[in-house]
């Protein structure tokens, strides 16, 4: 066909253009690959400088995929709670103390503590009735008992139920006469008689206190029924 021409590919031509396009498809990728290892790599050494600089330089991992991350648990057998100091009891003393008032003591302190605190016991505490050893409480009240009053032995006159005429007159009663009085027995009459007859009459009702075996107590019972002349 003369005038008309078909175009003829030249393949040669056409793998050159594919390769050279193929390569800086390369390059492009190759720099994108190393801008992004840049990046990571400085993160990762900003990272490790970091950790250096903490204390201890230890760092703590970070939780795998999927775990929640929360506060650490700290085993409670390795912490040591601070204690807080007892506080002093406040305990009101009363009774047969020298200065009772309220005190202040120590918290381990003993009812015997107290007692001191208030001046020791008076002459008439009655400390056999008082647990000395029982600890203290705040705020308690102690009271310390007394012992009851003994009583006076009864002077002649002053608590006489009696008239004289009334009475056993110690000098000259016989034994029968001694024994209708309070704690006199046939041995105790017969005292009475031997003391007089070795020392002669009694000057004073109070002086029968001088026979073996009457006592202050006997005399009490005896004062305001006996008389001498």
């Amino acid at each position: 066909m003369d005038g008309v021409f078909s175009p003829l590919v030249d393949v040669d031509d056409l793998r050159e253009q594919v390769s050279a396009r193929v390569q800086r498809q390369y390059r492009i990728y190759a720099a994108v690959l190393a801008v992004m290892s840049l990046i990571i790599g400085g993160a990762i050494g900003a990272r490790v400088m970091r950790e250096k600089a903490q204390p201890g330089g230890m760092s703590t991992p970070p939780p795998h995929w999927g775990q929640v991350c929360g506060p650490a648990v700290v085993n409670q057998a390795l912490v040591v709670l601070p204690t807080a100091a007892p506080q002093p009891l406040r305990v009101y003393v009363s009774g047969a103390v020298a200065q009772p008032g309220v005190v202040t003591l120590p918290a381990t302190s003993l009812l015997a503590d107290a007692l001191d605190a208030a001046g020791g016991a008076t002459a008439d505490a009655d400390l056999d009735n008082v647990n000395l050893a029982a600890p203290l409480a705040d705020n308690q009240h102690v009271i310390v008992p007394r012992r009851p009053a003994t009583p006076q032995p009864v002077i002649e006159g002053a608590a006489a139920t009696l008239p004289a005429a009334a009475r056993v007159n110690i000098n000259t009663a016989t034994a029968a006469e001694l024994e209708t009085l309070p704690h006199i027995g046939p041995a105790m009459a017969q005292r009475i008689i031997a003391y007089r007859e070795t020392h002669g009459p009694f000057a004073q009702i109070e002086d029968i206190q001088n026979v073996e075996g009457i006592g202050p107590t006997r005399y009490r019972d005896l004062a305001p029924l006996i008389a001498v002349e």
